[in-house]
């Protein structure tokens, strides 16, 4: 686990749920950077190497939270949290679709996101953490999941995963022809589960599969267990 304070870039144009959240994770013992619009969030994520999550807005000015996210993404494997007032599921669909890790609606209590803020930094240092104690790989098939680097290979291509896609992918190959409910999935992944992350795990598990699956609606790898959950069939 990384032993230095955790530092979180907040990007919001509301000075007030700025100052909010900057109350909160500063008390809870986290360092916070602030960027009033998605330009400036990008200007100090480049700045900023060291940057560990990002909590987001999706309705910026000069570049949106989803133009953000699309530009981290192509470069950046840290951790990210939506909050938005857009909360269709349309909304939510996207965001994770672009490689968001969590979404969370406003209004919303501040320690909520202050336990998802903790929830997500601990799952993603205490995996890299664990693969940094052996040398060894996961291999499921063609699949190989190298846990130090945290990269995917698929024969001798190279797979991106979100933060959130690499923990549950993790689970399954850790554990070939084992099934998880969407509970226990969410449970691993990212915390304490409420009702309404049922389709959050579902859209990661599409994901997934259209990046590991040859088909994906022809699925050899990520089986779906109807009534039941999931589970990464063994070859």
């Amino acid at each position: 686990m990384k032993d230095n304070k955790y530092r979180i870039l907040v990007a919001e144009d509301d000075r007030d749920i700025v100052d909010l959240l900057e109350l909160y994770l500063e008390n809870a013992g986290y360092e916070v950077l602030t960027a009033e619009n998605g330009l400036l969030a990008w200007q100090s994520l480049v700045a900023n190497t060291d940057i560990d999550l990002v909590i987001m807005d999706i309705m910026m000015p000069e570049m949106t939270g989803y133009q953000l996210l699309r530009k981290m993404r192509e470069t950046k494997n840290i951790p990210v949290i939506i909050i938005s007032a857009k909360t269709e599921d349309s909304d939510k669909i996207l965001g994770l679709d672009l490689g968001a890790d969590d979404y969370i609606a406003k209004p919303f209590n501040p320690l909520e996101v202050v336990a998802r803020v903790r929830s997500n930094l601990r799952r993603f240092y205490s995996l890299n953490d664990q693969g940094a104690e052996d040398d060894g790989s996961l291999t499921v098939g063609d699949l190989v999941l190298n846990t130090n680097s945290m990269t995917l290979k698929k024969g001798d291509e190279e797979i991106a995963l979100t933060p959130m896609e690499y923990k549950i992918l993790m689970l399954f190959m850790q554990n070939p022809g084992k099934v998880f409910t969407k509970i226990q999935i969410y449970q691993h992944a990212s915390g304490d589960y409420v009702e309404n992350d049922e389709n959050t795990i579902m859209v990661h598990m599409s994901n997934l599969r259209e990046k590991i699956e040859t088909d994906p609606k022809m699925p050899k790898y990520l089986k779906t267990i109807r009534g039941l959950g999931y589970k990464l069939e063994k070859q």
